[in-house]
């Protein structure tokens, strides 16, 4: 798996929640080669399934959601057009930032800043709300108003490296665990497994985890692991609230997390001599396993985290070595939870 083509090919795909179907066909086109079944359904989600072929076996399945925090065009207003946020954007990340409205075809525009010679001090040592920006595409008063208002928008980046080992670019949260769900089936392929196993790429996981609300109560599965970033390691952030990069996946634990689960991916990490991190979640995961896990009458659930820098940023950035570990761990996962009886 050459990560940083598989990731490129994603996060190029535009798909802010609600507007997936443009990721959505990149992904079913990645994950058909290696699943006997696949298809996109009617809200948007890609489901692959690999049946084990065994009478009465449970069924497994592996969630990454595939939309990106993103806008919404809310109105024109002199030729510039307005809009509000699609999940949770930070405002500072905002001003001289380069956009993709999605209009047929997209158009390109930058959100509109105040040079520093004409703001005042207070000014300057402040962010601006969302709702007091502008989004110049260079368009006269009439050529403005003819972009639809619900228009969506995302981050104009695609994937780069970042020296030797990292990778840097927007969506990242959450392709890059799609490109793990992938990577896990890469290294089952050919094997007998005694479950069925379902990859769920979800949809408007940044705004209500639609996706994979209705994707869980459709597919009934018996136990599912919501597989999403973590906050990662950086120079201005608390030690005690991230994880370094490089040291290895994060194996959730707390009330969200089926205790057998968690477990179960600790002694697989320790039987392949693979450094993990743990996450204490006193709560709700911040993941799609909150909604999962109570799905019809509950459903076993994990959660198993990528740290990832610069969270909701066009810059999110995640170490190589950590996504092919956590992919690893994902495959062995896989492979005993069906032979240890647990489910």
């Amino acid at each position: 798996m050459n990560y940083l083509s598989a990731i490129n090919r994603l996060s190029a795909a535009p798909g802010p929640s609600g507007f997936e179907g443009a990721v959505a066909r990149v992904a079913l086109d990645m994950l058909q080669p290696l699943v006997p079944q696949a298809h996109i359904d009617r809200m948007g989600n890609v489901v692959g399934l690999r049946p084990c072929g065994k009478p009465g076996a449970k069924k497994v399945l592996l969630d990454a959601h595939l939309d990106e925090i993103g806008f919404i065009i809310t109105g024109q207003e002199e030729g510039y057009l307005r809009f509000a946020p699609l999940g949770g954007v930070d405002p500072r990340m905002l001003p001289d930032r380069e956009l993709t409205v999605l209009t047929d075809p997209p158009r390109l525009g930058v959100v509109a800043c105040l040079p520093p010679h004409i703001q005042s001090r207070e000014d300057m040592d402040k962010s601006q709300p969302i709702s007091e920006l502008y989004l110049d595409l260079g368009l006269t008063e009439e050529e403005a108003k003819a972009i639809p208002i619900g228009t969506p928008a995302v981050y104009r980046t695609g994937c780069l490296a970042l020296g030797k080992d990292l990778l840097s670019g927007k969506a990242l949260d959450d392709r890059a665990c799609f490109v793990l769900l992938l990577r896990a089936l890469e290294l089952l392929e050919g094997e007998e497994l005694d479950v069925d196993l379902v990859v769920l790429g979800s949809t408007q996981e940044e705004t209500h985890s639609t996706g994979a609300i209705t994707a869980a109560y459709g597919l009934r599965p018996d136990l599912c692991v919501a597989v999403d970033v973590t906050h990662g390691d950086s120079p201005d952030a608390s030690k005690d609230k991230t994880f370094p990069l490089g040291k290895g996946p994060v194996i959730g634990l707390g009330p969200n997390c089926t205790k057998w689960i968690s477990n179960l991916m600790r002694r697989c990490a320790k039987d392949m001599d693979l450094s993990v991190q743990l996450e204490v979640m006193s709560g709700s995961s911040g993941t799609n396993g909150w909604p999962l896990q109570v799905s019809r009458e509950g459903i076993a659930t994990g959660v198993l985290s990528l740290p990832l820098r610069y969270m909701h940023t066009p810059i999110e950035t995640a170490h190589q070595g950590d996504m092919e570990d956590t992919a690893r761990l994902l495959a062995q996962f896989v492979r005993r939870v069906g032979k240890e009886g647990a489910l």
